[in-house]
């Protein structure tokens, strides 16, 4: 019982940051999240020191995309789904088809830039992973992005969307790092 008073009075806190200031609590929010989830990753990973670079690129990309674009698209989603009856579909399709090749694509490019790499690095990235990503996206995250539509009340969807993107971005770390890993080793071959 003791720690259920401060847990209260946190989440109080943050339903009310998030009433009166929504994006940018969900861009906090969301940069909390993609940072703690490459952490993770990294410490998954067996990483013996952590990459600070990629742990400010993840948060960063939270902060100034994940956040922000969620918040507009999701309140444009609500506006365009009039339908009643079909609302939660069209909406999943509509976050299927638009929203998650697009945050994919950024984030891929973005990230890698973030991380302090070329635009040609980046370009790379988006070209060696984008489809992979995009099919494990669909593939993976459609549950629970239909329970989020169908279950979750506005306001709090794109916390649960980062809170599903926290799993999401630990799998995202892991197929980049393994990438990065291939093309060193490629570049190291071509050098010998």
């Amino acid at each position: 019982m003791s720690l259920s008073k401060p847990f209260y009075s946190l989440l109080g806190a943050y339903f009310e940051q998030l009433f009166n200031h929504p994006v940018r609590t969900k861009s906090i929010t969301s940069c909390v999240i993609a940072t703690s989830a490459n952490y993770c990753s990294q410490k998954i990973a067996g990483t013996k020191k952590v990459n600070t670079d990629t742990l400010v690129a993840y948060g960063l990309f939270g902060l100034i995309f994940t956040g922000p674009l969620s918040h507009l698209f999701y309140q444009w989603l609500e506006r365009v789904t009039n339908d009643r009856r079909f609302k939660q579909l069209l909406m999943l399709l509509g976050e299927r088809a638009l929203f998650a090749p697009v945050i994919t694509a950024l984030s891929l490019y973005f990230i890698t830039r973030f991380e302090g790499k070329s635009h040609e690095d980046g370009v790379s990235n988006l070209n060696d992973l984008y489809k992979l990503i995009v099919v494990n996206n669909w593939k993976y995250l459609t549950l629970p992005v239909l329970i989020n539509f169908r279950f979750v009340p506005p306001m709090l969807r794109v916390l649960v969307a980062n809170i599903i993107g926290f799993c999401w971005i630990v799998f995202l770390s892991a197929k980049r790092r393994k990438a990065e890993l291939i093309r060193r080793q490629a570049e190291a071959q071509r050098n010998s």
